[in-house]
């Protein structure tokens, strides 16, 4: 028997049935303006001190997710517990308190940064801003972090547009990091970086993650680096999670459709290979008026009738961690 209360201490975020609807202000000519779903009923977990991948094609809903996490874009409805506490629920003054304890990532650097401060003062401004030591300790927290990250000191006293990409992104990751945050959110933080450059900030990010103990949350569209550092796993369509469970098992037996379409994708290193490459036919449908029932049954070619009609549930592959919200793949797994 499962350890209910030892299940949920090893949880540091659990999101529960989250929905953000957007209001468009414009229904047409004669209709009332009609939401958009950007996120519609994502429930994940997320061990202390694990990984977890959020993929899927732009405009899925990956980065309003984790704004919603962050109150960016406020939730309509549902749960984020964050180490027992629902983030909902918080005030203005309780959101200040807990900004030391997640911290975001973003994936331009150069926006993320501000262009008439140096490297050190922008690293040391979480400190001031949160009141944490006198300004000798925070100058000597803000040399010893960026070096960590592989700043040198002739590179503190830098500008932004002196820095390259991979060098900005280091001080993005050591200004996130100087409040020693428990859970840190990246979102897309390579996708700009060249792809040696790339190697370099995860390697960065999973020596980080082992020494400061941090739980992370990390957005990509690159199904390869999340297979290298992702404990688990969740794929996005159009504001629903249409697959979760660990990363490698969903690598080696992905149930939907569209998680399969994305691996058969990921670029081979080897010349020459045999490689079946599932194309997917249309462009994901518009988040305005999504098809009725599966929103990717008008590019599947699994596709039912039932498909057309009803959603299907986010349910268990074989009694395991692993979920598939596919009618077709239940139907085949009961008839095995």
């Amino acid at each position: 028997m499962i350890d209910t209360q030892q299940e949920s201490a090893e949880l540091l975020l659990s999101v529960s049935d989250l929905r953000l609807f957007f209001s468009t202000g414009f229904g047409g000519w004669f209709g009332n303006p009609r939401p958009v779903r950007a996120v519609d009923g994502v429930s994940f977990d997320v061990q202390r001190g694990g990984v977890l991948g959020i993929v899927g094609e732009s405009g899925c809903g990956k980065s309003t997710v984790a704004k919603s996490i962050l109150n960016i874009h406020p939730p309509t409805s549902g749960q984020i517990i964050f180490d027992g506490e629902d983030l909902i629920t918080l005030n203005a003054q309780e959101w200040r308190d807990l900004r030391r304890e997640i911290q975001y990532v973003f994936q331009d650097p150069l926006g993320a940064l501000d262009p008439r401060m140096t490297v050190l003062d922008q690293v040391v401004e979480p400190l001031i801003i949160h009141s944490i030591g006198n300004s000798d300790e925070q100058l000597k927290q803000a040399h010893e972090l960026l070096e960590a990250v592989g700043l040198l000191a002739e590179s503190h006293g830098k500008y932004p547009h002196e820095l390259s990409g991979g060098q900005r992104q280091r001080v993005v990751l050591a200004r996130a990091l100087i409040l020693k945050p428990r859970l840190v959110i990246c979102d897309e933080p390579v996708s700009a970086l060249d792809v040696s450059i790339q190697a370099q900030v995860i390697q960065l990010l999973e020596e980080l993650k082992t020494s400061l103990d941090l739980t992370i949350v990390f957005i990509s569209h690159d199904l390869s680096l999340v297979r290298y550092f992702c404990d688990t796993m969740v794929v996005m369509y159009l504001g629903k999670i249409v697959e979760s469970g660990p990363t490698e098992e969903m690598f080696v037996n992905p149930q939907h459709p569209y998680t399969q379409a994305l691996i058969s994708a990921i670029p081979v290193p080897e010349p020459g290979i045999e490689r079946n490459v599932i194309v997917l036919q249309g462009e994901p449908p518009s988040p305005f008026n999504p098809p009725t029932g599966c929103h990717f049954h008008p590019r599947c070619e699994w596709q039912q009738t039932l498909c057309r009609s009803i959603y299907p549930e986010l349910e268990p592959v074989d009694q395991s961690s692993h979920f598939v919200a596919c009618h077709v793949a239940h139907e085949t797994e009961q008839n095995q």
